[in-house]
């Protein structure tokens, strides 16, 4: 009793008690087509969070700022008689449970589960409503069998150019379906960190260390499997257009594929050639040296014994660079000269061939024509090394010449002399096709997927390397022998060698006489490119997702299965990119019904400490859900995280902010309820069943009205301020009427849920409150019939009265003379004149 009487209500008794009362019925369950109580009639409506790695520190208030809004949504809808589908998994391969496993030796499965554990009891506390029974793990063998089949069923298809979508392996004619596989496996350059003993992706390497442990990372080339996600580079960048993200998320997108128009053109050496890919053709006649990436594997061919050792150290400082620090652009210039020249087509000019970390293998080439008095790099190379400085276009009026990388006239071109930049692009193209020197190209940034790690704990490849007379060939595994799970290992540590962990697994990797399995496994990102689909249909032993089930759930008259898809910007490109690149492969082969996963996309913005930074262990400044929660309850908590401003916007952490939404909640609870002298709650005797006054039913219907209009435009923070006028608007009534409290709860109920149920019970309203229909406004009632009048005498303001917006000059004049306090003023006294200007004012003059 005391421990309610230090809280403004009792949320510790209500939310507990309430949340145990919605696992028990299984309120949110969502039940599939064909099963008990789906009710076909109506709409669905798939509202979807990004799903969370389970890491050992648990929640902090970032992270269920997204999980809060999606959930008044997902609430929101099922009022409004939408079928619901929101789920909650977890994305729980990673790093981080194999870090803790090779220092602690504790299977990477027991971290996670323990993890899980922490983290859905932290959710199931906010009381948010998912369908629990679709909770699924990256790291279930009955999930990654899936995540292994989908890969199979990437490896076993060719993207055909002349269909422009993915065709079973079967259908493709040419004499080695291995070259054209969607799946493959290739050398490539990749940042190997020793300390971990795996690859890492550009975005996992800071300052040439590795994020995680920040220990040295270099680069060498490695057999890795690929994913050949540039087939569908044009379709990634085109069919973004009928989706509903924001137009930032879709500028990273097209700016990381970077599709380019240009030209493809053969520098001769010798009996070699050195093809360059370029945007710009016209400015061939200003290009002065060539620039080969250190990685180039024609360097080996042609660099001069003299300069060898340059080369050669300059490669190794070069692969402990990540491409990142390569290509900044203050970064000063390096370069090698290899002692070797190639000839320009156009002029038949010799040109030095240099080598230079600012130009990458993975774009276009892996080599450049450098024309320094149009490029701001190459102009700067130029100087640094005294490499010749040719002007090849004239920019329009007076600006300078040298470093004008933009459109103009082209001069020192013999062949296109005088032309404008796109016309002289065109003729050029032309000209170097016509002779077999150059072809048009598009080229695009985005790279093939590397698609392997050298690590324990990710979803092993389901494929066996075959023992064969010119070398091992990989061999995919049949479906029935899914899931491949991890074998047991007695340390997690790396091999050190480059070979992964799994490869100490001397049994498990013999399959058989001939084979022996892969031993890379797939990066986090594999669970995490298809799990939307899972959510549909989780209990599916027989296939990743029902059709009749994606269907629905996908289903829809636009592009993108999710209707709603809520997470943070640090997966505007490489998740997103996955995703929706795994999706067409699987649509291209008629799996899923949809062409792209994700319809409606919103980023919700970082919540930063009290102090204005970035929550972090080393600042001391993470704020624990729990410790809120337990102080003010998860109604307040839950409110205050929509509360603090626009769900996009970045925004700090304040308790004072979390005091303030939770006095409100209390005032909202004292609305309807009353403390006895023992501490005790009951049902206050000033809520009756009476009728609404004229105003009291015009604030109840714009609330309603605004509330909705809010929720629909994500605007949770205004949605909070006009409920709070409304109660505000109530707070000094006499009479509380039930008819305003009932249709208030309703809207209060995704923002706040446990306090607006317990509220209905306690006012004996008819059923559960989350199974009432969500209450619709009357324009009538909001429209303003009477105006406010200020009464003034001689110039001063001393009254104020209601009139009909209809009333007469004549009839505001009578009343306002006919006023108590007016009559008292000009009793006596002479009126000279009554100035009346309608819908504002009186003003008596004496």
């Amino acid at each position: 009793m005391s421990s309610e009487r230090r809280k403004p209500y009792p949320f510790d008794q209500i939310e507990p008690k309430w949340q145990a009362i919605w696992d028990e019925r299984q309120i949110f369950h969502a039940p599939n087509p064909g099963a008990k109580n789906f009710d076909a009639a109506k709409p669905k409506f798939y509202v979807l969070d990004m799903f969370p790695y389970p890491s050992g520190a648990g929640l902090h208030v970032g992270h269920p700022e997204g999980y809060t809004a999606t959930d008044i949504i997902a609430r929101y809808k099922r009022m409004r008689g939408f079928n619901v589908l929101h789920p909650m998994g977890w994305d729980a391969f990673g790093l981080p449970a194999e870090q803790y496993a090779i220092k602690s030796g504790q299977h990477p499965a027991v971290t996670t589960r323990e993890n899980v554990t922490k983290f859905k009891s932290q959710l199931k506390r906010i009381g948010f409503s998912y369908d629990w029974q679709r909770e699924i793990n990256t790291t279930d063998p009955r999930y990654f069998k899936w995540t292994q089949w989908i890969f199979l069923q990437i490896y076993n298809s060719w993207f055909n150019p002349k269909t422009n979508k993915a065709e079973p392996i079967k259908t493709y004619r040419g004499k080695n379906p291995d070259e054209v596989r969607l799946a493959y496996v290739a050398d490539v350059l990749v940042n190997w960190c020793p300390e971990l003993g795996t690859v890492l992706a550009n975005e996992e390497v800071v300052d040439g260390k590795s994020e995680v442990g920040g220990f040295p990372v270099v680069r060498r080339p490695m057999r890795q499997w690929m994913l050949r996600i540039t087939a569908y580079a044009e379709r990634l960048i085109d069919e973004l257009e009928g989706l509903d993200w924001p137009q930032g998320i879709k500028l990273f997108q097209r700016n990381w594929i970077g599709r380019s128009e240009g030209a493809e053109v053969d520098f001769k050496i010798d009996d070699k050639k050195i093809r360059v890919f370029t945007t710009r053709p016209d400015t061939l006649y200003g290009a002065t040296y060539m620039v080969l990436a250190p990685e180039h594997s024609l360097i080996d061919l042609i660099v001069t014994e003299e300069q060898w050792p340059a080369v050669r150290d300059y490669r190794e400082k070069t692969a402990r660079k990540s491409d990142l620090e390569r290509t900044e652009l203050a970064k000063e210039k390096t370069g090698v000269f290899t002692g070797t020249y190639a000839i320009n087509p156009v002029n038949e000019e010799k040109i030095p061939i240099w080598i230079a970390d600012y130009v990458l293998l993975g774009y276009g080439t892996g080599a450049i024509m450098a024309v320094p008095a149009h490029d701001e790099r190459d102009l700067e190379f130029a100087r640094k090394f005294n490499l010749p400085i040719r002007r090849v276009v004239q920019p329009p009026g007076d600006e300078e010449p040298i470093g004008f990388v933009g459109d103009g006239i082209a001069i020192n071109s013999p062949i296109i002399d005088g032309l404008r930049s796109r016309e002289a692009i065109r003729k050029i193209t032309a000209w170097l096709e016509e002779r077999g020197l150059g072809k048009r190209a598009i080229n695009y940034k985005l790279h093939d997927w590397l698609f392997s790690r050298q690590r324990y704990w990710g979803e092993p490849f389901p494929i066996v390397w075959e023992s064969e007379p010119d070398g091992p060939k990989h061999r995919a595994l049949g479906e029935s022998e899914l899931p491949v799970v991890p074998p047991a290992l007695e340390d997690y540590k790396p091999t050190g060698t480059g070979e992964p962990p799994l490869a100490k697994a001397k049994d498990w990797i013999r399959y058989s006489k001939k084979a022996v399995r892969e031993t890379n496994v797939m990066p986090q990102w594999a669970g995490s490119c298809w799990y939307y689909l899972r959510f549909c249909d989780p209990q599916n032993d027989q296939r990743f997702v029902g059709e009749k089930t994606e269907k629905y759930w996908m289903g829809g008259d636009k592009p993108g299965g999710v209707d709603l898809y809520v997470g943070g910007t640090e997966h505007a490109v490489l998740h997103l990119l996955y995703a929706r690149f795994w999706h067409k492969v699987l649509f291209d082969l008629r799996y899923v019904s949809k062409p792209e996963p994700f319809q409606r996309l919103v980023n919700q913005g970082i919540i930063l400490g009290e102090d204005n930074q970035k929550m972090s262990k080393s600042r001391g400044n993470i704020v624990n859900p729990d410790d809120v929660i337990e102080q003010y309850g998860a109604d307040a908590f839950r409110c205050y995280e929509m509360f603090m401003g626009p769900l996009e916007q970045m925004k700090p952490w304040s308790m004072r902010g979390v005091e303030g939404i939770a006095r409100f909640l209390a005032r909202v609870w004292r609305l309807m309820m009353s403390e006895n002298q023992a501490g005790q709650w009951g049902l206050s005797p000033a809520v009756q069943d009476v009728d609404l006054t004229k105003a009291q039913r015009k604030i109840l219907h714009a609330t309603i009205k605004k509330v909705t209009d809010d929720i629909e435009s994500l605007s949770f923070n205004t949605a909070i301020s006009q409920m709070m006028i409304f109660v505000n608007a109530f707070t000094t009534a006499q009479t509380i009427p039930i008819s305003a409290m009932q249709p208030f709860l309703v809207l209060l109920n995704p923002f706040a849920p446990h306090l607006s149920s317990e509220l209905w019970e306690k006012l004996k309203l008819p059923g559960q409150i989350t199974e009432q229909p969500w209450p619709g406004h009357d324009e009538s009632f909001l429209v303003e019939d009477e105006v406010e009048i200020v009464i003034q005498v001689n110039g001063k303001v001393r009254d104020r009265m209601k009139m009909s917006i209809q009333a007469s000059e004549e009839e505001i004049k009578n009343a306002a003379l006919a006023l108590p306090k007016i009559q008292g003023l000009t009793a006596g006294k002479q009126i000279r004149k009554v100035v009346v200007i309608p819908k504002k004012l009186v003003n008596i003059v004496l």
